[in-house]
């Protein structure tokens, strides 16, 4: 429910001591999800914290989802994507992870990546498709390029990323 509905038309709160109780729970609540909502609703995130991953002698600068509402996002919303940059899913633990494409207007190839940066599996994903593309095992990291890039680089399952992001685990 959007946080106007709370306060207008069918769901208005009548008593003003209820209203008042009302608004304090809600800004409440929003203070505790507004360091996480940093984009607006049917808006692409662009502001995300970058990071380097290599792919053999080829550098893809990836923005990092690292959390919750950054990951459900994640590239919805994008027109385009320049073809050296990627988004990178970072999970908190290693897991089955399965992916869509709801409201994801480009399409995508999501490298699955386990803990030391070795690509488990690949899967090519279509515009606005809400099946599911999994992990083949479990993965920490999820690298989403556009579709076509790993296969003209010749980058497949095996194949082991470099960066950062996997020396920490």
């Amino acid at each position: 429910m959007a946080f106007s509905a709370l306060f207008s038309g069918a769901n208005a709160v009548p008593c003003p001591a209820l209203r008042r109780t009302a608004w304090a729970g809600a800004l409440s609540l929003l203070g505790a999800t507004a360091h996480a909502q940093l984009t607006p609703a049917g808006q692409p995130q662009l502001n995300l914290p970058r990071t380097t991953i290599t792919a053999g002698m080829h550098r893809i600068d990836a923005q990092v989802a690292g959390n919750n509402q950054q990951r459900q996002i994640g590239l919805m919303h994008r027109q385009d994507m320049p073809q050296h940059e990627g988004m990178v899913f970072v999970f908190e633990q290693p897991a089955v992870q399965c992916f869509w494409m709801k409201n994801t207007l480009i399409p995508l190839t999501a490298a699955f990546v386990t803990d030391d940066g070795t690509i488990a599996n690949l899967a090519d994903m279509k515009p606005q498709d809400e099946t599911s593309h999994c992990s083949k095992g479990p993965v920490r990291y999820v690298l989403e390029m556009n579709q076509g890039w790993f296969d003209a680089k010749h980058i497949k399952a095996g194949h082991k990323l470099g960066g950062e992001l996997f020396r920490r685990h």
